[in-house]
């Protein structure tokens, strides 16, 4: 998958990002522009009082010799008139200075260059005051300012322009690894497509988004392959497991066929017949309800429930039951259990084949217990036997489907019981796992609490 990098995603973030950013350098060099440009006129103005304050001082005895002299000083002392000067009296004519007019009043002005008699392309600045009648003229140009305005404005252009270039080779170095990334994902998933499920997207130790993302599809990658081989399974324990039943119950029809023809009673072989097609239906049955638990549509029918309930009533209808083998089942519930969120009908359904499955496989003598407490912040089903139990290595083995212990096989069953209640305890969102009970077995299933 190749992907122009200026139209991917991060380069286009990045360049959204820049701007703002480039927007806000622009700002912010707006307003030091301005507060410098202030600062300036106020020193300017200072400088400007503070001339004036020791000029107007000299003519403190009314020596207008002295006054003229020092206003004179001032401008000889100026280049380029960055400062000007001007001592005119009462009838206007100029007594000192180094400009020829001052088409100035009173007080503070900023005036251009020409009404100074100035070719130049400056602003002044001025301040005229009074002495004896006499005016007294000070002034800065603003050539000092102007120049540190421009080299700020140069500043920040070029500031402006070197973010530029930065941002966009941070936004293609930026794109281009993700673009690597992407490609790398999009590959993995042309892979799935063409079915090599095994196939995973790569993490990398940064545990960005698209590290977590990654995550998240290779787990959904592994819930599907979990899925396919799943069904591989079943597909292959149907035919399998299936197989023999299919024959026997092809072989007792062609006998009961045989037999009719002989004019003989073919009723006890079309008997087995029907509890054989009985036997296969009900393992199709199991199958698709394992399937339908296992889509979670159940789930939309979860309510708030106590599990005490539903232990009793399954103890009220196989305790006679086990009675009758020699078993005895007993129940034990503590006080104030919380309730789980879950499905009355299959929480029934799941402890029922748990019960069935400890009275059809242990023997004469044997206790059950079943039992319900608080395990940390759990709610906990335990049903425990003292019987023969189920050897490690085979104990998770036992929730697939159609999987049966050798020694189990002369027994009636589907082999699909414990996959049916493996589904239930994860729809329900509960850990499930088979324990030694020594001897025996100790069927554990912790819920969360609703």
């Amino acid at each position: 998958m190749r992907v122009d990098l200026f139209k991917s995603t991060p380069f286009r973030l990045t360049v959204i990002l820049g701007a703002a950013f480039l927007f806000a350098l622009l700002v912010a060099g707006g307003i030091a522009f301005i507060v410098i440009r202030n600062e300036l006129a106020a020193r300017a103005d200072a400088s400007i009082s503070d001339t004036y304050s020791v000029i107007r001082q000299s003519f403190g005895d009314s020596d207008i010799a002295d006054l003229t002299a020092l206003v004179q000083s001032h401008a000889d002392a100026t280049v380029r008139h960055e400062q000007v000067y001007l001592l005119r009296n009462p009838d206007g004519t100029i007594l000192a200075g180094n400009i020829v007019r001052a088409e100035v009043g009173q007080g503070w002005s900023t005036v251009e260059s020409e009404a100074l008699g100035l070719d130049n392309e400056f602003t002044y600045r001025v301040f005229v005051g009074d002495a004896g009648g006499n005016a007294i003229l000070v002034g800065v140009s603003s050539a000092e300012s102007d120049a540190i305005g421009w080299l700020a404005l140069v500043s920040f252009a070029w500031a402006g322009v070197v973010f530029l270039v930065l941002v966009g080779a941070a936004g293609l170095i930026v794109a281009r690894r993700g673009q690597r990334r992407l490609e790398t994902i999009a590959g993995v998933m042309d892979k799935v497509g063409r079915g090599e499920l095994h196939a995973r997207i790569p993490i990398t130790p940064a545990a960005d988004d698209i590290d977590q993302l990654s995550g998240q599809v290779n787990a959904a990658l592994d819930r599907l392959l979990a899925l396919v081989e799943g069904m591989r399974q079943v597909s292959m324990d149907i035919a399998h497991d299936l197989k023999t039943p299919l024959n026997r119950l092809a072989i007792t029809i062609e006998g009961a066929i045989a037999t009719e023809a002989k004019g003989a009673s073919a009723a006890t072989l079309l008997a087995q017949a029907q509890s054989e097609g009985r036997q296969i239906n009900a393992t199709f049955d199991a199958l698709l309800r394992i399937s339908q638990i296992e889509a979670g549509a159940r789930r939309s029918r979860f309510l708030k429930l106590s599990i005490a309930p539903v232990l009793h009533n399954i103890w009220e209808v196989y305790a006679d039951d086990a009675a009758e083998r020699g078993q005895r089942l007993e129940l034990s519930i503590v006080d104030n259990l919380p309730p789980i969120a879950g499905d009355r009908e299959l929480l029934t359904q799941m402890v029922a084949n748990l019960v069935e499955n400890a009275i059809r496989h242990c023997s004469e003598g044997t206790e059950i217990r079943m039992a319900a407490l608080l395990a940390g912040d759990r709610v906990r089903f335990e049903i425990s036997d003292n019987g023969p139990g189920i050897p490690p290595d085979e104990r998770q083995r036992v929730f697939q489907r159609l999987y049966r212990l050798d020694k189990s096989r002369t027994t009636p069953g589907t082999g699909l019981g414990l996959s049916l209640v493996k589904a239930i305890a994860d729809l329900h969102g509960a850990a499930i796992s088979l324990n030694d009970n020594a001897p025996g077995l100790r069927v554990r299933i912790d819920f969360p609490r609703s």
